[in-house]
């Protein structure tokens, strides 16, 4: 890969981190946003895999295993076996519209961002409705790289507590994350080997944002960063998508 694209990848790992230093979330969807519009969406999330596990991994730890496996246990499921025996074109098969379905997903996220419709209570069915909210994120992942819908809509409305919501994130998107690095294992070794500078830059640039993104934290209004996200997404979104028709 050439010095001029290194440099892009990184700069784009430097802003997904900074969006997950402030929101403690936005990685993957940043990077793949921002990449799905410079290359195969399957080339951009190979590049996504290692920032994503080594920024998830201590938002994983906490007090609050138990509880949340008790909990979440049929969405983890439902999306690692979704993620892996996906039906539909996955995001590394060649004949498949990945960009467009990727375009979409954003263009998705970001109407709903924006909308911040009322979340309805599970109650009972809470076990049941997890199942179905992996299962539908996992088919979504296999296809984009994202992983962000309905899985996060669904965790906001357990409205569990703060710290238990961020744990049950990161170790949601940790199980994701190696689902689709199994998944793209599967592809020719030679394209890791290949991305091998750039994954490389991913990584190192990530740290340095979340770095960034936690300082300005408490700078930022959350309400206003939020919406100028979504924003972003839904643009970013219908461009990907435009392209791809």
């Amino acid at each position: 890969m050439e010095s001029t694209s290194l440099i892009i990848v990184a700069a784009v790992f430097l802003a997904a981190g900074a969006v997950k230093g402030v929101s403690g979330m936005g990685l993957p969807t940043v990077s793949m946003a921002l990449l799905g519009l410079l290359m195969p969406p399957a080339e951009a999330a190979m590049l996504m895999v290692l920032p994503s596990l080594a920024t998830n991994f201590a938002q994983c730890i906490g007090p609050h295993w138990a509880m949340l496996a008790r909990a979440l246990w049929p969405m983890w499921t439902g999306l690692v076996l979704a993620v892996l025996f996906s039906p539909i074109p996955a995001i590394d098969a060649p004949e498949g519209r990945a960009s467009l379905v990727l375009g979409l997903v954003l263009a998705v996220y970001g109407i709903w961002g924006l909308a911040r419709p009322a979340l309805p209570g599970f109650g009972r069915h809470a076990l049941f409705a997890g199942g179905i909210a992996g299962s539908a994120t996992g088919l979504v992942t296999a296809a984009t790289g994202v992983f962000v819908i309905p899985m996060v809509p669904y965790l906001q409305a357990l409205k569990l507590p703060k710290d238990v919501f961020i744990q049950g994130l990161g170790i949601s998107f940790m199980i994701a994350t190696v689902a689709l690095a199994l998944r793209l294992g599967s592809s020719d070794v030679g394209d890791w080997v290949a991305n091998g500078p750039a994954c490389a830059a991913a990584l190192f640039a990530a740290f340095p944002g979340l770095w960034a993104g936690a300082r300005l934290r408490g700078r930022l209004d959350p309400a206003q960063f939020q919406r100028t996200l979504y924003g972003i997404f839904l643009l970013l979104g219908l461009i990907m998508a435009g392209r791809s028709m």
